[in-house]
């Protein structure tokens, strides 16, 4: 075999395994986060489909595609169908830039725990996470409802707001590694976290994130108390499965690239860094699940005055702090 041809070999191995891995993760997660708010709401959860209820995610996928595939009357026929898959494609691209472990020599050859790994990695997930505003906006607006259309409404205020606060919470930390690769971040942080020089950064992506992933106390877009189930009124069977799991896999992506710049992404003391990398994720997700289970909805207006007036400005200073020291350290 030829050099290119192994190389070939094992990018579509490692698409393959992180396609499998992901899919089969944001299935259980959805299990996990069930079980986990019975827990904290003393309930028992999903407990009869397989021992422990484990097969619950297996009897939820065979409900979504055995359902009748419904479009309302007067519904933009193709955008209709095109937006599931705008809201979950582009978090599943951005797996392909997500550094999940240490290089590995396999039969010879160092093998990257990444798809890929571009000098721009940064600002592809920038570009990502701005096209997944789309699915929300065009699949409230495709539906000929108005319930569907103030959730994707208030879902694109709230996207392209919270957008620009996560963007500048992640100038910092590209003015500490002087690099938009997120190897490259992920190696800056092998002696110190950069969640010791960037605390504030920290909190505002973490903030922005829970936002981008449309979660409590951001669910504003879905609000099953006032918009029945927002920008996805509309939607049965498997479209409507395809932006439930486009959440979770969101969940799972942006946990893993807050790890990725604030937490040292694979790196950690004693255990094999993949094992640290995907505790970092997990613990994310279960503060994703926690929070919803503890905190209020915010009201629209105070999520926008939260976002413009508290994050964003916060964000910009941050900058300014972290030039000024750079400067002095010069």
């Amino acid at each position: 075999m030829t050099m290119l041809t192994i190389d070939m070999a094992i990018i579509l191995a490692k698409i393959g395994l992180v396609l499998f891995v992901i899919l089969t993760l944001a299935a259980y997660l959805v299990f996990a986060e069930r079980k986990l708010l019975a827990w904290i709401q003393d309930r028992k959860g999903p407990n009869r489909v397989g021992p422990f209820g484990l097969l619950q995610p297996l009897a939820d996928l065979i409900k979504l595609l055995t359902k009748e595939d419904f479009r309302p009357v007067g519904a933009d026929k193709w955008i209709f169908y095109l937006a599931p898959a705008m809201a979950a494609i582009p978090a599943i691209m951005t797996l392909a830039i997500v550094p999940f472990g240490a290089p590995l020599i396999i039969l010879g050859h160092e093998v990257n725990l990444q798809i890929v790994d571009l000098n721009i990695g940064l600002l592809v997930f920038m570009a990502l996470s701005s096209i997944a505003v789309y699915g929300v906006a065009l699949g409230g607006w495709a539906s000929n409802s108005k319930y569907a259309l103030l959730g994707s409404i208030r879902g694109l205020a709230q996207l392209i707001s919270y957008e620009l606060s996560m963007g500048l919470s992640l100038v910092p930390v590209v003015m500490l590694t002087r690099s938009f690769t997120l190897s490259e971040i992920v190696n800056a942080q092998a002696g110190c976290w950069f969640i010791v020089y960037q605390p504030l950064a920290f909190i505002i992506f973490l903030v922005s994130i829970l936002a981008e992933c449309k979660r409590i106390p951001f669910d504003i877009p879905e609000a099953e108390g006032e918009l029945v189930a927002g920008f996805h009124t509309e939607y049965s069977g498997m479209r409507f499965g395809l932006f439930f799991v486009g959440e979770y896999i969101n969940i799972v992506v942006l946990g893993g690239l807050a790890a990725t710049f604030f937490l040292g992404g694979w790196h950690g003391p004693l255990l094999p860094p993949l094992v640290w990398f995907w505790g970092k994720v997990f613990a994310f997700a279960f503060l994703f699940i926690w929070i919803r289970g503890t905190m209020p909805r915010l009201r629209y207006d105070q999520l926008m005055h939260f976002g413009w007036k508290v994050l964003t400005p916060l964000a910009l200073l941050n900058i300014l702090v972290t030039g000024w020291w750079l400067v002095l350290r010069m």
